[in-house]
């Protein structure tokens, strides 16, 4: 085989009270990319669709994560890149963390499978970093594996796979401004009180509990971040009123997805789901702000040959 056409998903980081660590996957908003053989040594990204991204190697996601696993494998020939980009950059669903996983899977793929999905997001880890300043997976992960996905460490990388409840739905609505994810970590404070860091990870441990249990209810007392989102939330217009709007519709809980300016609720059921939807459009709807929205289970695959 010496082409290979993948969907690589779109993704939700942070989950409210797991900053940095926790986040799930997409099953319906994600990239298309394609990647092929060819006799020229080197990586070489050919084609761009969708948005405006750099092609040479060492300035684009995706390029860098690929270098990095081309640099610790020895063959003879190189890999072209096509990138089909349906998430936009700056949403805070993962676009950057999609492109980074997309190429390393794909060129895994094409040589046989000799590295696993943590190793591959070790790679992938390289490109996120061009994006967003720091080195994290909390993106990466859920786009690799699918599923909700625990970070357990960077050095060395450990990644945890969450179980996701069967009746569990995300909707989540962007905005269409960009917030830049390097500009959103650095309004976040260095040092912050025990009595919040106690609640939250009180809160965090409740919630992976209740992923593993399918308890809704201890779900919905879960989803409460009160480190990062009364910083962040200020960078996203309206954010409360769609806080506010969800949680009277019957979702479980919302929260900024990423560094935003997305917002994602998770509910039981889908009835409830495209009622928070409905409760989500008619916020904006009021405004000048456009916006996209979706509707989807938890992708407990992630990435995937379309081909």
């Amino acid at each position: 085989m010496n082409e290979i056409r993948i969907f690589s998903p779109a993704t939700v980081a942070n989950v409210a009270c797991g900053f940095d660590v926790l986040g799930f996957c997409l099953d319906s908003v994600g990239d298309e990319m394609v990647i092929r053989k060819v006799e020229r040594k080197g990586i070489h990204i050919t084609n761009i669709e969708g948005f405006d991204l750099p092609y040479k190697a060492e300035e684009n996601v995706a390029g860098v994560s690929a270098l990095a696993m081309y640099d610790a494998i020895d063959v003879d020939y190189g890999f072209e890149i096509e990138i089909y980009k349906n998430i936009k950059p700056g949403s805070g669903i993962g676009s950057s963390a999609a492109s980074a996983v997309g190429s390393v899977f794909g060129m895994n793929e094409l040589i046989g499978r000799p590295f696993n999905k943590t190793q591959l997001t070790e790679f992938a880890i390289k490109g996120e970093a061009l994006a967003s300043k720091c080195e994290h997976a909390d993106n990466l992960a859920p786009a690799m594996f699918g599923g909700f996905t625990l970070v357990k460490s960077i050095s060395p990388l450990e990644i945890l796979e969450i179980p996701s409840p069967q009746d569990l739905y995300a909707t989540i609505i962007h905005p269409q401004i960009e917030i830049k994810t390097s500009e959103a970590r650095a309004i976040l404070p260095k040092e912050v009180a025990l009595s919040n860091a106690i609640t939250q990870w009180a809160n965090f441990g409740s919630l992976i509990h209740g992923l593993h249990t399918s308890d809704y209810g201890l779900i919905q007392r879960s989803l409460n971040d009160v480190i990062v989102e009364p910083y962040r939330s200020q960078l996203i217009p309206h954010y409360n009123e769609v806080k506010q709007a969800v949680i009277s519709a019957g979702a479980l809980g919302a929260g900024i997805s990423g560094s935003g300016p997305s917002i994602f609720s998770l509910s039981q059921g889908l009835e409830t789901a495209e009622k928070v939807k409905d409760a989500m459009s008619q916020v904006y709807a009021n405004t000048d702000i456009d916006f996209d929205i979706h509707v989807t289970k938890i992708n407990t695959s992630g990435i995937k040959v379309l081909n």
